[in-house]
């Protein structure tokens, strides 16, 4: 995976651990991480202190919901965002630690992944919105 959330110490995505949920509406993923280096902004130097940026809050949304579905999918899977409508409703300090939670909601087609995604930082909301995958095939070891 890659983009600014991969260099911080989030959880690899591992294929059919122990508990990964099957890839089916419902099925929520949950990931703690802490607002700090490439997830900053201080808006240009316009607002004095580092806040969690938008594209970085987005960042964890997609990765989140990315690892829910890489985790189920079969070997020679993944899936590509293509949809993200969110809204960014407060902010988050440096140093505040934040949850990313992704939902699925629907699959479409077999191959189009409906996602309810949202950061909270503790009881309160940072971001809340949809997002999208779409599943496709990607070279394996064995190809």
């Amino acid at each position: 995976m890659s983009g600014p959330p991969d260099s911080l110490d989030l959880p690899e995505p591992r294929r059919g651990a122990a508990g990964t949920p099957r890839l089916e509406p419902g099925a929520e993923r949950s990931d703690e991480f802490e607002v700090t280096g490439p997830l900053l902004t201080d808006v240009g130097g316009t607002i004095g202190i580092s806040v969690l940026s938008t594209p970085g809050m987005i960042g964890m949304m997609e990765r989140t919901a990315a690892v829910l579905a890489y985790e189920a999918l079969p070997e020679g899977s993944a899936t590509v965002g293509f949809e993200v409508c969110v809204k960014h409703v407060a902010g988050a300090a440096e140093g505040a630690v934040c949850t990313a939670r992704a939902k699925l909601t629907d699959i479409v087609d077999g191959r189009k992944l409906h996602f309810d995604v949202e950061v909270r930082e503790g009881e309160r909301t940072i971001g809340i919105g949809t997002h999208q995958r779409r599943v496709i095939q990607v070279p394996t070891a064995e190809s």
